[in-house]
């Protein structure tokens, strides 16, 4: 980047700024939303709810749905990236 271009767009820098923090944040939000750790643990935890009686039938069913179609898209993110990245260590 050249001095001319460094000075016209300095005014930008603080939109770069945000839409970087906003990008990791983003990014980190989908990692916890996705990650089958934790979709794991949420469904044994909503299972011992469910067994002590603290979650009703109906309220256990639409949230176990919920985790295992996360946990699924997880899954899917998983192999799709398996694929698109054959070189990258893991």
């Amino acid at each position: 980047m050249g001095l001319i271009s460094g000075i016209l767009l300095l005014p930008l820098a603080p939109v770069r700024g945000v839409a970087w923090v906003a990008e990791k944040v983003n990014d980190c939000a989908d990692r916890e939303l996705y990650d089958p750790g934790v979709l794991r643990a949420q469904l044994v935890a909503l299972n011992q709810e469910f067994e002590s009686g603290n979650v009703s039938a109906e309220e256990f069913e639409r949230e176990e749905e919920e985790l295992l179609e996360r946990l699924h898209v997880a899954q899917l993110r998983s192999a799709a990236r398996g694929r698109s990245a054959p070189n990258e260590r893991r």
